[in-house]
C-alpha cells in the first residue's frame, strides 16, 4: 500500500484500519470501508463506508460502483460472532475469508494485493490453495502481537492474476 492507492477494507468496523490506511494513501488515494455495522464517518472526502454483507453476491457490484478505479489493495479483517464451538467458528471464519477472496479477485486490478485474516484449522490449507490459484505469490504471517495460542493468522496475496 502506498500514496495514491485505492484500497477496500472488508470488515472495517469500527474504523481503526480505515484511519491507518487513509494516512498511507494520503489525500490522492481512496479508501472504502465495508461492514455489516455502520461506521462513524472519519471526515475525509476520500474515505467512504457502506453497510453491506460480504457474503451477499451483490456486494462486489456495490463496491465497484463506488470506487474511482479498480483497487490496488483489498484487506479483510472480517470475523464471525464467535460461538465458542471451534469447528463452527473456524468454518464461519473461513467462509468470510473465502467471500473476501471472491470480492478481492472480482474488484482488484491485475497484479493487485489482498491481505486477509484466517483462523488456522482443518480448512486452512484448502483456503491457502484458493489463494495460490488467484495470486502469483502467497505469504503467511503470524503477527508478534498475536497470542501464541491464537488460531488467527494472516495471508498475503501479491500479484492478482489477470481475469482475462
Amino acid at each position: 500500500m502506498r500514496l495514491g492507492d485505492v484500497v477496500v477494507d472488508l470488515g472495517a468496523a469500527p474504523g481503526g484500519w480505515l484511519q491507518i490506511v487513509r494516512q498511507v494513501v494520503g489525500e490522492k488515494g481512496f479508501v472504502l470501508g465495508v461492514d455489516l455495522s455502520e461506521i462513524e464517518p472519519l471526515g475525509y472526502p476520500n474515505v467512504h463506508t457502506i453497510v453491506a454483507d460480504i457474503i451477499e453476491p451483490e456486494t462486489a457490484k456495490r463496491i465497484r460502483a463506488i470506487l474511482p478505479r479498480a483497487p490496488d489493495v483489498v484487506v479483510s479483517d472480517a470475523s464471525p460472532s464467535v460461538s465458542g464451538v471451534w469447528e463452527v467458528d473456524h468454518a464461519r471464519q473461513v467462509e468470510l475469508a473465502e467471500c473476501s477472496l471472491q470480492i478481492a479477485v472480482s474488484v482488484l486490478k491485475t497484479n493487485g494485493c489482498f491481505f486477509v485474516k484466517v483462523f488456522q484449522g482443518e480448512m486452512f490449507n484448502w483456503f491457502l490453495e484458493k489463494m495460490r490459484g488467484n495470486f502469483a505469490l502467497v505469504r503467511i504471517f503470524k503477527p508478534k502481537a498475536s497470542r501464541a495460542e491464537s488460531a488467527e493468522i494472516y495471508v498475503l496475496g501479491l500479484g492478482c492474476k489477470s481475469k482475462a
